[in-house]
C-alpha cells in the first residue's frame, strides 16, 4: 500500500539508507512498496540484493518507479508495472535530462506504467474525467478532510491512497529539513514549508495505515490493486553485458582464437609449449564465463588507440592474462612475472577481470566517443558513483544553514575537537552532521567506467547527461556488478601524455626517433639503474613522490621486479599495516627474518613471506587457509571496504577462522595473517597492475635518463604532476637547461625547448587571458616575428592590462628597452585612443623611434615581478634572502652526520600533512637546499604544534639527521620562517598604466 518510498538516494531530500528502509518495512510489517526516488533510479540494485538475500528471513517484494519533480514540485509519480514499464519510465526521464526539457506536466501515454497525479495537478487539463485508464490522483492523509467537500468523491476508483515514506521519526524529519535546506541555499529558519516534506511522512503498520483511511477505504483498496499489478523481475549476477562482438558467439570465439594466436606469435617463442599451454587454459575459461565479447571489445578499443597513435597502458587484473597480453591490451608478460592466473579468471567466478585501461588526458573523450558510437548510445553509458556528504564540508553546510558567519565556520571546520561543544548551535551542527555523514548529496561520474549491455540501458537505468556530453548510469560499480553488468575503465593519466610529448621534443628538437616501447633494453639500462637507485625520479610516472622516492632509496632498487613491488607495497593499506617495512627489512637481509608461517613462505617466496599485492589475498585464504577460490575472492572483494560489511562477506570471515583452526595453525598465526589481510582494506595492487605501473615509470625514466630537457617540458605541458611547475623548471635546470622567461618571438601558448633553451609558455602568466596566449604564436607562424612594440600592438588585439603584463615579464627584452622604457611606450600608444583590434600590417613598417632619458632598474624588480606573474622567480631563489645565514650543512653532507645535531636553510617544495593514532598532526615536508638538491624533513606533534608552516618561502631547520634502512632524514625540533628581501615599489603606476 506504500506506492511512495523514498531513499537517501532522493538527493538531498531522503533520509533512509537502502537497508534502512527494508528495516523499517520488516519492523512495520509491510511486505510489498513501491521505490519511488526523486528523479532518480539509484537504489533499486542494493534493494533487490538485500530482499534476496533476507529472503528467508523476511520476505519483502518490492516495485519500481520514479517521482517526477520539476524545481522541487511534485508533478507526478510513476510505477512500473513491469520491467517494460520500467525502461518507459527510464527513457522518459533520460529524455528530460539528456536535452535538458522541461518534464511535461501531463505525461505522454505509457503502455506499461501506473501515473499517479497529487492532489492538486501541476496542469488545470488534469482532472478525473480526463485521466487515461493507467492514471490516478493520490489522496494523502492530510489531504482527506478536503477530500470529503470534493467533486473526487464521484471518482473514487481513479483515487489511491498516497502516503510518502521520507524519514523515520521526528529526528529523520530534521535531517530531511536541514539536506532541504542546503539543497536550497537558505537559512533553516527561512525554509519554504513548501519545499520539505510534511513532518508525518513516515511508514506505519497497515493497522494504523487502514485507521487513517477509515473513512475511505477505497483508497486502500485501490492502493492495494495497484500496488498488485506492479513487479520487477532482475536476475542479479547474469551477465547482462553485450553478448557478441560479431554477429553470434560461435564466430566470437573463433576471432578471439585467432587473434590470440597471432598475437601469441608475436609475443613468444612459437614453440614455447608453457605459455601456449597457459593461452589455452585461458581460452577456454573464457569461453565457458561467456567473455570472449569482452575482450574482443577491449581489443577493438586498443586496435582503435594504435590506429589514431594513442599512448596506451592497459592494467587491472586483467595483465594477469597471457591472453590480453598476446591481444596487446596490456604490454606485461604473465609468464615472466609468474602472475596468478586464478586472480585473472578462475572458473567459479562470475565477473570478468578489470581491464583499466590507461589514454592520454588529451586523448581520452575521443576513445570514449568511439565506444559510444560503435556500441550506441541506445547500449552505452558512463559509470555512475555518488558524491556524498564527508568531514569538513558536511560542518560548513551544516554552519551556513544554521546562520553561522563565515569566520565562525571556517574556525569551527579548521578546530573540531576544540569547537564541537562550544555552545547550543555547535553541538546541533556536530550532532546531526555524525547522523548526516555520508549521506549521498549527488550524482557524479565514475573516474574511467563504460558499461556496454546487450538490452538498452534504459532496461536498468535512467541516465543524466554531464557537460562532457555522455550518458551516466544513476546506479555504482558495487550495484552494476551486482546486476551482472561489468564496466571497463577507459581512464585518462598525465603520465603517458608528457612521455607522448617527449618524444615529440626530442624528434624536433634532437632529429632523433626514440622507441618508448624497448622495455627489454630499459631494464638492462644502466642510467636508468642509477636514477632509481639514487630516488631521481622527478617527473617519472608514479615514482617522483617524495615518499616513493624515499621507498626506492631504503629498498636500494635498481631492478624492474623491485619497482613492480615497490609500487604496490607503497599503497596506504601496505604501509600503514607495517608490512612495508617488514618487507624492506626482508629485501635488505633476506636470510635474517621471523616467519609468521613456513606456508606463508611459500606461498609468497618472491617477497619474502610477506603480502604485497591483492592476488595474495587469494592465495593465502585458498591454501593457507583452506577457503574455496569463490570464498578466496568474496574476501578479496571485502577488502574494498563497501563489501565488508555485506553478510555474505562475514560468513566467510568466520569461515576463515573456522579453517585455520581446524588446520591447528596457533590463534596468535591466525590471527596476524587475518590482519594483514584486513590491512589491505581495498588498496592494495593486483601484481600485474603494479606491473603495468612500473612498465610506464620505465618509459618516463628512459627519456629522464637519456633526454632529460625534452623530457622536464613534456611534463610541464602536460601539468598534474606531484610537484608545483616550478620544481619541474627547477629540475630541468639542474640538468643544464637554460630557462627563459616567455619571449613574444620565441614562446608559444605552451612550454617550448630549442636546443638547451627551454622558453616558458604564455600559458604560466597569471591573469594572461588565453587567446592572447593562443593568439601570439598564430599571428607570429602566419606573419613573421614582431619586430617592436608597436608593431605587436597593431597586430595582436591586446588591451593596456595585457600588454603590461607582457613587459613586465620580460617578453619585449629583444627590442633591448628597459621594461619602464617599454610601459611608457605602451601607455602612451593607448593614451591616443588607438584601434587595436587586429589589422595585417601590409609594409610591416617600423615607427620613429623616440628615446626616453635612462630609467632605473631597481635591484630583484625581475624577480618580484616573476613571482607576482608566474608564482616563481627565474633567479636563484636564495638570492632573494635577506639574511647570508645558510645553516652549517647541505642535503648532500646529510649522510656524513648521521645521529648528529645540524641547522640547514631549505626553500618548501612540498608538504605531507598526518595524523598521529591519537588524531595530533604532524608533517612530513621536502626542502630544496642552496645548491639546488632536495632533503626530507619530520616534524612530530610537537614541532608541528610549536613551529607551523606559514606559507611558501624559505625556512632555517635545526633538528638531527636520522637514517632508516640508509635513508637520511631530518628530525626538525626548531623551524623558523626566514624573510626575503624587501620589494621596491617605485613603479608601482607604471605598472597600472599611470604616469
Amino acid at each position: 500500500m506504500y506506492l511512495n518510498c523514498h531513499t537517501y538516494f532522493s538527493f538531498r531530500y531522503g533520509t533512509f539508507s537502502v537497508e534502512g528502509l527494508f528495516d523499517e518495512a520488516r519492523r512495520c510489517g509491510v511486505h510489498k512498496l513501491a521505490l519511488t526516488d526523486i528523479n532518480n533510479t539509484s537504489g533499486y540494485i542494493e534493494m533487490l540484493r538485500i530482499c534476496n538475500q533476507n529472503r528467508a528471513e523476511y520476505n519483502l517484494e518490492i516495485a519500481l518507479g520514479i517521482e517526477f519533480r520539476s524545481e522541487g514540485r511534485l508533478l507526478y509519480i510513476g510505477l512500473a508495472e513491469n520491467n517494460e514499464g520500467f525502461e518507459e519510465l527510464n527513457r522518459y526521464l533520460s529524455h528530460h535530462n539528456t536535452t535538458g526539457k522541461p518534464l511535461l506536466k501531463r505525461v505522454p501515454e505509457f503502455v506499461h506504467a501506473f501515473i499517479i497525479y497529487p492532489f492538486e495537478p501541476a496542469s488545470d487539463t488534469i482532472t478525473p474525467a480526463t485521466l487515461r485508464e493507467n492514471e490516478f490522483i493520490g489522496i494523502r492523509p492530510g489531504e482527506l478532510t478536503r477530500l470529503a467537500t470534493s467533486n473526487l468523491t464521484r471518482y473514487m476508483h481513479k483515487l489511491v491512497a498516497l502516503a510518502p515514506v521520507t524519514f523515520r521519526n521526528r529526528t529523520g524529519f530534521n535531517i530531511h529539513r536541514l539536506l532541504r535546506a542546503i539543497d536550497k541555499n537558505t537559512l533553516l529558519s527561512k525554509l519554504d514549508p513548501r519545499d520539505q516534506a510534511g513532518e508525518h511522512e513516515i511508514m506505519l503498520p497497515e493497522k494504523e495505515l487502514v485507521e487513517l483511511y477509515l473513512r475511505f477505504p477505497e483508497l486502500l483498496k485501490n492502493s492495494r490493486r495497484l500496488l498488485t499489478q506492479c513487479s520487477i523481475r532482475f536476475e542479479l549476477g547474469t551477465d547482462k553485458n553485450k553478448a557478441n562482438f560479431t554477429d553470434s558467439k560461435r564466430n566470437d570465439r573463433e576471432l578471439l582464437m585467432s587473434l590470440a594466436m597471432e598475437g601469441f606469435d608475436r609475443r613468444f617463442d612459437r614453440y614455447d609449449h608453457h605459455a601456449r599451454s597457459r593461452l589455452f587454459k585461458e581460452l577456454d575459461v573464457i569461453s565457458s564465463r561467456n567473455f570472449e565479447s569482452y575482450f574482443l571489445i577491449a581489443h577493438d578499443i586498443i586496435r582503435f588507440a594504435e590506429h589514431k597513435n594513442f599512448a596506451h597502458v592497459g592494467r587491472g587484473s586483467g595483465a594477469n592474462s597471457v591472453a590480453a597480453y598476446c591481444l596487446r591490451i596490456t604490454d606485461v608478460d604473465p609468464i615472466e612475472l609468474d602472475l596468478y592466473f586464478e586472480r585473472f579468471l578462475n572458473p567459479v567466478r562470475t565477473s570478468p577481470p578489470d581491464f583499466d585501461i590507461d589514454f592520454s588526458w588529451k586523448d581520452r573523450d575521443e576513445v570514449t566517443k568511439y565506444i559510444f558510437e560503435k556500441h550506441t548510445p541506445q547500449h552505452t553509458a558512463l559509470l555512475g558513483t555518488h558524491s556524498t556528504f564527508k568531514d569538513r564540508s558536511l560542518v560548513r553546510e551544516l554552519g551556513k544553514v544554521f546562520g553561522l558567519p563565515k569566520p565562525e565556520i571556517d574556525t569551527i571546520v579548521a578546530r573540531p575537537d576544540q569547537n564541537r561543544n562550544r555552545d547550543h548551535i555547535t553541538r546541533l551542527i556536530f550532532r546531526y552532521a555524525d547522523r548526516m555523514y555520508s549521506i549521498p548529496s549527488h550524482l557524479s561520474i565514475h573516474a574511467g567506467g563504460v558499461l556496454i549491455t546487450e538490452k538498452p540501458i534504459y532496461a536498468y537505468t535512467a541516465t543524466n547527461l554531464p557537460p562532457k556530453g555522455f550518458p551516466v548510469a544513476h546506479f555504482e560499480m558495487h550495484n552494476a556488478e551486482d546486476m551482472g553488468i561489468y564496466k571497463l575503465d577507459i581512464l585518462s593519466q598525465r603520465g603517458l601524455g608528457h612521455i607522448k610529448d617527449a618524444a615529440a621534443f626530442i624528434k624536433t628538437n634532437r632529429g632523433i626517433k626514440v622507441d618508448v616501447n624497448d622495455f627489454e633494453s630499459f631494464k638492462k639500462d644502466p642510467k636508468i639503474r642509477n636514477l632509481i637507485r639514487r630516488g631521481k625520479t622527478m617527473g617519472c610516472f608514479y615514482v617522483e613522490s617524495p615518499a616513493m622516492r624515499m621507498l626506492l632509496g631504503k629498498l636500494r632498487c635498481d631492478n624492474y621486479i623491485t619497482l613492480v613491488a615497490a609500487s604496490s607495497i607503497i599503497r596506504p593499506g601496505v604501509a600503514r599495516s607495517g608490512m612495508m617495512r617488514e618487507y624492506i627489512h626482508r629485501h635488505l637481509n633476506p636470510d635474517r627474518y621471523t616467519s609468521i608461517h613456513p606456508k606463508m613462505d611459500e606461498l609468497m617466496a618472491e617477497t619474502y613471506g610477506v603480502m604485497v599485492y591483492q592476488e595474495d589475498v587469494i592465495k593465502v585464504a585458498h591454501h593457507f587457509a583452506g577457503l574455496t577460490l569463490s570464498e578466496a575472492d568474496i574476501l578479496r572483494r571485502g577488502m574494498s571496504g563497501k563489501y565488508r560489511s555485506r553478510k555474505e562477506f562475514q560468513q566467510v570471515k568466520d569461515q576463515f577462522f573456522l579453517n585455520c583452526k581446524k588446520r591447528g595453525y596457533p590463534q596468535e598465526v591466525t590471527d596476524r595473517v587475518w590482519f594483514e589481510i584486513e590491512s589491505f582494506s581495498g588498496y592494495s595492487f593486483a601484481k600485474g597492475h603494479s606491473a603495468s605501473y612500473a612498465v610506464e615509470s620505465y618509459q618516463s625514466l628512459f627519456l629522464k635518463a637519456h633526454y632529460p630537457l625534452e623530457f622536464m617540458v613534456g611534463v610541464i605541458n602536460n601539468f598534474g604532476g606531484f610537484y608545483q611547475t616550478e620544481f619541474y623548471f627547477h629540475e630541468a635546470r639542474m640538468d643544464g637547461a637554460e630557462i627563459e622567461a616567455p619571449c613574444i618571438n620565441h614562446s608559444d601558448h605552451t612550454t617550448t625547448i630549442a636546443g638547451d633553451t627551454i622558453y616558458i609558455g604564455f600559458i604560466h602568466l597569471k591573469s594572461l587571458e588565453t587567446r592572447i596566449g593562443k593568439c601570439i604564436p598564430e599571428e607570429r607562424s602566419q606573419n613573421g616575428d614582431f619586430k617592436s612594440l608597436d608593431n605587436f600592438i597593431r597586430r595582436i588585439p591586446v588591451s593596456l592590462e595585457q600588454i603590461s603584463i607582457l613587459i613586465r615579464i620580460g617578453a619585449f627584452r629583444f627590442t633591448g628597452k628597459s621594461k619602464r622604457e617599454l610601459l611608457w611606450e605602451a601607455h602612451l600608444y593607448f593614451g591616443k585612443g588607438k584601434n587595436t583590434k587586429y589589422a595585417v600590417d601590409l609594409f610591416n613598417l617600423e615607427l620613429p623611434d623616440y628615446r626616453l632619458p635612462p630609467l632605473d632598474h631597481l635591484p630583484y624588480e625581475d624577480a618580484f615581478d616573476e613571482l607576482e606573474l608566474l608564482q616563481f622567480s627565474l633567479c636563484d631563489p636564495f638570492t632573494l634572502l635577506a639574511t647570508s645565514e645558510r645553516g652549517d650543512t647541505v642535503a648532500g653532507e646529510l649522510t656524513k652526520k648521521t645521529g648528529k645535531k645540524v641547522s640547514i636553510t631549505g626553500y618548501l617544495v612540498t608538504i605531507k600533512n598526518t595524523y598521529t593514532k591519537d588524531g595530533k598532526l604532524m608533517h612530513f615536508a621536502t626542502f630544496c637546499d642552496r645548491n639546488g638538491d632536495v632533503f626530507d624533513t619530520t616534524h612530530f606533534p610537537p614541532v608541528a604544534k610549536r613551529n607551523p608552516f606559514r606559507g611558501h618561502g624559505f625556512y632555517m631547520l635545526c633538528g638531527k639527521v636520522v637514517e632508516d634502512f640508509g635513508y637520511p632524514m631530518i628530525e626538525v625540533d626548531r623551524m623558523d620562517k626566514m624573510p626575503m628581501v624587501h620589494k621596491e615599489k617605485p613603479n608601482a603606476r607604471l605598472r597600472q598604466g599611470v604616469v
